[in-house]
């Protein structure tokens, strides 16, 4: 049976200040400057001190005169109170138009990070084949194939799917002959192996670029056609006695097929690179360590000028008509919006530095020289029991954050690792153990590589007594293949 009833519950929820900071500290700091400019775009309230509008006047005791006289003689009407509204809350010192800046990094130089003006690959491909189409109809199919090459190179899309996307999209009807006959045109084009639709078709077409008429090409492409899957799995043995090929020869195929590029739109000279700015710098004082936070970029943000005047004048006005009320009303959902703003960064700001200040604290050791076998066992909750914060907050810092120190730019989950204890008792970082599993590897024979058993073996033989399972774990996590799959002939 359905019934209507009232009850009283406790609900927590977040508040719009809340959500805006919990967006803004997840984010990079490339990404933080962007969806700054994002938010100067949205809201005209918020200005930089490069806008005209939010400049300090040329007179600063008429300014300074003016707003002595407003503090004076300010009301606000009926209207404006049942809104609970009061112009003062906006028009005081934190947030004249010349009294807030943004960032607090004192005389630092602020300069934008200069980044090269460069086409991706995708917009060479379409100069090339514009160059070998035959007719408008092939320009429009090799554009929408051109379109859906992904990144890296390949063709994932299927081509009837394409076809589908011709029809509805652009009203161009076409048949799969005609789509793999301006594929292959596209196929021809630099760099080699683009718009493959396999990593089996980008490697072949890159051996047929070269000089067909080498044998150990010809046999590397068909190698490729006929014993891929056993080339993948390093079942060299298996091919060598199936086109009767001795070691050396084998070999030198091998060699051939590991020098090609398996991400063909990755090696494109033209394409954007994806730049890291560090978001927090290691500063060394006569040995005296501290961080400070990257404030280059961002710039000194205002409340505009002209919405400052418009709240005075209507402040000033003795019978404010209703244009003017709404227009006020407008205003004071802007400035709300842009004091949010300015304190989620604000907020932003100090959890940024008092959580990087926690980590430099707890690994101070490891800050001093950059020697990894200093490195404390840490996880989120050593940071958030040190900061008072929530793990989520702490993993939203970690997350995509990067340092400057004198050995380089380190990504702040790299501080972060379990614990394991050793032989004689104590607590080390498996980033140590994972160190001696790499340098392990990298000093094994190759034709008889280490597997997991024997790795674990020689761990313990150095005090770490872990289990295979996680050998193999740790090794993943280095992202080192198997044994088998680390073999070489």
């Amino acid at each position: 049976m359905l019934k209507q009833g009232l009850y009283q519950k406790q609900q927590q929820k977040l508040s719009p200040l809340q959500i805006q900071f919990i967006k803004l500290l997840q984010l990079t700091t490339v990404d933080f400057l962007q969806r700054i400019d994002l938010e100067m775009i949205e809201n005209p309230a918020l200005l930089s001190n490069k806008d005209t509008d939010a400049l300090p006047s040329e007179d600063p005791k008429t300014e300074t005169q003016e707003n002595e006289e407003y503090e004076k003689d300010s009301s606000v009407d009926d209207y404006l109170a049942s809104e609970s509204f009061d112009v003062k809350e906006y028009v005081n010192d934190e947030y004249e138009p010349d009294g807030f800046h943004l960032s607090d990094e004192g005389n630092e130089e602020r300069k934008d990070s200069p980044i090269a003006d460069t086409s991706t690959f995708h917009d060479a491909l379409l100069e090339q084949f514009s160059a070998v189409v035959t007719s408008e109809k092939e320009e429009i199919i090799g554009n929408q194939i051109i379109g859906t090459i992904d990144d890296d190179g390949y063709l994932r899309r299927p081509l009837e799917s394409i076809i589908n996307d011709l029809a509805f999209a652009q009203n161009i009807e076409t048949d799969l002959t005609e789509m793999k006959h301006v594929l292959a045109k596209i196929q021809k084009l630099d760099p080699p192996g683009i718009g493959a639709t396999s990593l089996q078709q980008c490697l072949i077409i890159q051996l047929q670029r070269k000089d067909y008429y080498n044998r150990a090409i010809e046999l590397a492409i068909e190698v490729l056609e006929k014993y891929f899957e056993e080339f993948t799995k390093k079942h060299y043995e298996k091919i060598a006695r199936e086109l009767n090929l001795d070691d050396e020869k084998i070999k030198s195929i091998i060699g051939i097929i590991t020098k090609l590029n398996p991400k063909p739109g990755d090696s494109y000279g033209g394409q954007a690179a994806q730049y890291i700015m560090p978001d927090f710098t290691l500063n060394d004082e006569g040995g005296i360590l501290s961080v400070s936070l990257n404030g280059r970029n961002t710039p000194d943000l205002r409340i505009s000028r002209t919405y400052m005047d418009a709240l005075k004048a209507y402040d000033k006005s003795d019978a404010p008509t209703k244009e003017q009320k709404d227009t006020v009303m407008y205003i004071k959902q802007k400035l709300d919006g842009a004091k949010w703003f300015i304190d989620s960064i604000k907020q932003r700001q100090n959890t940024l530095l008092t959580t990087m200040n926690a980590i430099l604290q707890y690994q101070h050791n490891y800050f001093e020289d950059g020697d990894d076998s200093k490195l404390k066992p840490m996880i989120l909750k050593t940071i958030a029991d040190m900061t008072g914060y929530d793990i989520s907050t702490i993993s939203r810092v970690a997350n995509s954050k990067y340092i400057q120190t004198s050995w380089g730019i380190i990504s702040l989950k790299y501080f972060f690792s379990e614990g394991i204890t050793n032989d004689d008792g104590e607590e080390v970082s498996s980033r140590e153990v994972k160190k001696i599993l790499k340098e392990a590897i990298e000093v094994e024979d190759k034709h008889k590589p280490l597997p997991d058993e024997k790795l674990m073996e020689i761990l313990k033989e150095k005090g770490y007594n872990i289990a295979r399972r996680t050998v193999a774990k740790y090794r993943e996590q280095l992202n080192l293949p198997v044994a088998r799959l680390r073999k070489e002939l």
